[in-house]
């Protein structure tokens, strides 16, 4: 049975810090904290529409830093969240939430099991403290490593988030976070190169022409090896990019964005094992055997793939075949 998520936004209210690259706001589409009332509409009325297409969902509280929003508030939401899955159990598998290092402690994680919370997400964007002080972020790569074995002792799932360009940023920093991500074993993480929006910190830097973010290609290059390593590493890696949304175009300066941000990556590291595969052959007309999934990922978009593959000399063509992923024959 196929599994997804029931978002519920929570912009800026729990946040302490106006960080540089953050607009809630513009990256949600909300542009206020949702009444419990609706909340609790909103989960009866996606309840039957997920049991009549045979999925289970948990019910998740993105956008700002959900532990440290009002705590009356909070309980609240919990309570309408834990009532839906005590009223749909075939339904609703759990609770997760977004939040920030520095607001995990063993008594709001008690606090958050009582509830049902089955995963936390923490917002730690960097592991380079120079980094996070530049962005404005409050708090340092130790509270990241704490509380991340504070969720895992608890027995809640840990999932880590992280932002690839930030004022500051180098490519080195991006891998020393990956790898120290790696090290904390998280169950999943989310790759978000840095989109500049208008009204933000890193917007007015970018104005002044003080700050420049990773080009595109760079950072497709970059998260395409994130891709990589994180999924050899047995972490899921659940998203890539920000959400397709009409106010992130609008409000967007700079920085990389793309609906598509993910394929683009899964077809550049098909492209690197097409052309691993190929170093050892003789330039000249092959076909690529693979599964009809990944067709797409081994044509790239508007067939980049083949056309750099011919600009070295092989042409390629690629045809389905069931469970394969990578088969040469010479034409």
């Amino acid at each position: 049975m196929k599994q997804t998520n029931i978002s519920i936004f929570i912009p800026h209210i729990g946040c302490p810090h106006k960080c540089s690259f953050c607009d809630q706001k513009s990256i949600s589409g909300e542009q206020k904290a949702p009444r419990c009332e609706d909340v609790a509409a909103l989960l009866d009325e996606q309840a039957e529409h997920l049991r009549n297409r045979a999925m289970k969902a948990e019910i998740a509280f993105f956008g700002g830093s959900f532990t440290a929003i009002p705590r009356t508030y909070m309980e609240e939401l919990l309570t309408v969240a834990n009532a839906a899955m005590k009223r749909y159990p075939d339904v609703y598998t759990g609770i997760r939430c977004s939040t920030r290092p520095d607001r995990i402690s063993e008594e709001i994680l008690l606090l958050l099991k009582g509830y049902g919370m089955t995963a936390i997400e923490l917002g730690a964007q960097s592991m380079s403290d120079e980094v996070l002080t530049l962005n404005r972020r409050g708090h340092t790569a130790e509270d990241v490593r704490t509380a991340a074995e504070l969720i895992k002792s608890s027995g809640i799932e840990l999932g880590l988030q992280m932002m690839t360009g930030l004022y500051g940023d180098s490519e080195q920093a991006v891998i020393a976070t990956m790898e120290q991500f790696i090290a904390l074993k998280p169950a999943t993480v989310r790759i978000y190169p840095t989109v500049i929006l208008d009204g933000t910190h890193l917007g007015e830097l970018f104005k002044s022409g003080e700050y420049r973010t990773f080009s595109f290609e760079q950072t497709v290059t970059l998260c395409a090896r994130l891709l990589r390593e994180f999924t050899a590493a047995g972490i899921a890696v659940i998203r890539m990019g920000l959400h397709a949304s009409e106010d992130v175009e609008h409000a967007m300066l700079g920085g990389v964005y793309h609906p598509a941000f993910r394929e683009i990556c899964e077809s550049r590291i098909f492209l690197e094992d097409m052309k691993k595969a190929l170093s050892d052959m003789d330039r000249g007309d092959y076909i690529v055997y693979t599964d009809a999934k990944n067709i797409s990922r081994a044509t790239g978009q508007k067939r980049c793939n083949i056309a750099e593959l011919s600009a070295l000399g092989y042409n390629v063509s690629v045809k389905p075949c069931t469970g394969e992923y990578i088969r040469l024959c010479a034409k």
